[in-house]
């Protein structure tokens, strides 16, 4: 069943619902008032027939004079209630002429102990009746009845116009609820249409209108948002993929054309076919640390690691003990005790870049200084500094300037720097010191100030 079915029925079974709970409240009130109408005319006409009786009673024990009225004939024509009266030993004695004759709450009332009255539904020859049965102080019970085919009528009328007005509730129900129907799943057609279009040709251009109400243009927003950014991330991939088969294509080269000549191995000398396995080993490992920087860049693997509170100092120091291994350049280290909390290994390889990075530009052989201040860390060399004209582009995905392309290396180690300081909540900026060399500035948020913790 369709949302747009399940809304129209859901709108006409509320609608008919409500109109047929008001409609049986109204006709149990209506019964309940007249039937109260009928009890009141019944009730009423007690006394009346008391006295009626008393007077014959009377009448029988002295002769009338002549040209009085009958005792009970004012009765008979004011009111179409029919009376009798029984007596103890069963006698029946008709008030207003022909009547429905003794009824069983009648006679349940000879044996009373006192006085009382009861009413009572009954059906005689197809028809309905109120009954009212009083005892009075004479050994005699009074019966009064009164039709009730006027109250049935009413009742009647009352139930059919309940249900027309249900079935035309229910009917406007179902025209206004498609209306709505249409209106409220419009957006969540278009939107499917989009998706499977999507899904479909695998283009992440399709949009949908962000028109309507306030959640569907929500929603609408939402998932054009969703395409953008997958968009954003395909272009992502193929960029990747496209600066990585660039980048890929110089050692592979290079590799291929020294197969090529070991291939001639016979007529090469000994210190050039030396030479040529120093630089087959040479660009085998730059092309394996490219993939595994490639890998790290598409996979984000880097964020697997839980954050704790890290002493900035501790870290660099680390980094700047193996630079000084590595590379036999000195690195000198001042650090407060800056504490923030983040990833140890990757604030390492953050370190690592760039201390890497200046080592490797720095031709100069001088100190490689690095300064941990307030969350802080600036790494400065002495070597020529960043190109002006690359300074904006510095930790752009495999850029390389042009004096930096003849010597080894991706492109990527300041882009990855960027990765990691952004997802720490932090900044990274370049800049040439005014004394000379290039001057890498990470901020991060601090954490707090002290001593690092055992």
């Amino acid at each position: 069943m369709s949302l747009r079915l399940r809304l129209v029925l859901a709108l006409v079974l509320l609608s008919t619902g409500a109109t047929v709970a008001v409609g049986v409240s109204s006709y149990r009130s209506t019964r309940a008032e007249l039937t109260s109408e009928i009890d009141r005319s019944l009730v009423s006409s007690v006394e009346p027939v008391r006295n009626r009786l008393r007077q014959q009673f009377m009448r029988e024990q002295r002769p009338g004079r002549p040209g009085e009225p009958e005792p009970l004939r004012e009765f008979r024509a004011g009111t179409d209630v029919q009376a009798l009266v029984v007596a103890d030993d069963g006698t029946v004695q008709e008030v207003t002429g022909a009547g429905i004759g003794p009824q069983p709450v009648t006679l349940s009332l000879l044996s009373a102990p006192s006085p009382t009255e009861r009413f009572a539904d009954v059906t005689v020859d197809g028809e309905s009746y109120r009954v009212l049965a009083t005892r009075l102080r004479a050994p005699v019970v009074l019966q009064l009845a009164r039709s009730t085919e006027e109250v049935d009528r009413v009742l009647s009328a009352l139930r059919a116009r309940t249900v027309l007005i249900g079935l035309v509730v229910a009917a406007a129900a179902a025209a206004v609820g498609a209306v709505l129907a249409r209106q409220l799943t419009r957006p969540l057609e278009r939107l499917t249409a989009a998706a499977e279009t999507v899904g479909a040709t695998g283009s992440l251009d399709e949009r949908v209108p962000e028109a309507g109400g306030r959640e569907t243009a929500r929603l609408g927003s939402s998932f054009n948002g969703m395409l953008a950014a997958l968009a954003r991330s395909k272009a992502a991939q193929q960029q990747l993929v496209q600066d990585a088969g660039h980048e890929l294509r110089t050692p592979l080269t290079s590799l291929r054309t020294n197969v090529y000549a070991l291939r001639r191995g016979d007529e090469l000398r000994p210190e050039d076919r030396a030479r040529l396995l120093d630089d087959l080993e040479s660009e085998t490992q730059e092309l394996s640390a490219i993939v595994d920087e490639i890998v790290e860049l598409a996979l984000d693997e880097r964020y697997d690691e839980p954050s704790e509170p890290v002493e900035l100092a501790s870290v660099v120091r680390r980094v700047a003990t193996r630079t000084e291994l590595r590379t036999g350049r000195t690195v000198r280290v001042q650090a407060d005790s800056s504490v923030v909390v983040g990833r140890p290994r990757a604030l390492e390889r953050v370190v690592s870049n760039l201390l890497g990075n200046a080592a490797k530009f720095d031709t100069s052989g001088g100190p490689i200084d690095v300064a941990v201040e307030s969350g802080a860390i600036v790494v400065a060399d002495h070597g020529p500094g960043f190109d002006p004209d690359d300074l904006p582009r510095v930790f752009d995905r495999f850029h390389r300037s042009v004096s930096a392309r003849s010597l080894p290396g991706s492109g990527l180690g300041l882009a990855i720097v960027r990765d990691l300081v952004e997802a720490h909540g932090g900044t990274v900026a370049a800049t040439n010191a005014a004394d000379g060399g290039a001057m890498v500035r990470v901020t991060l948020p601090l954490a707090g100030a002290g001593p690092s913790p055992a």
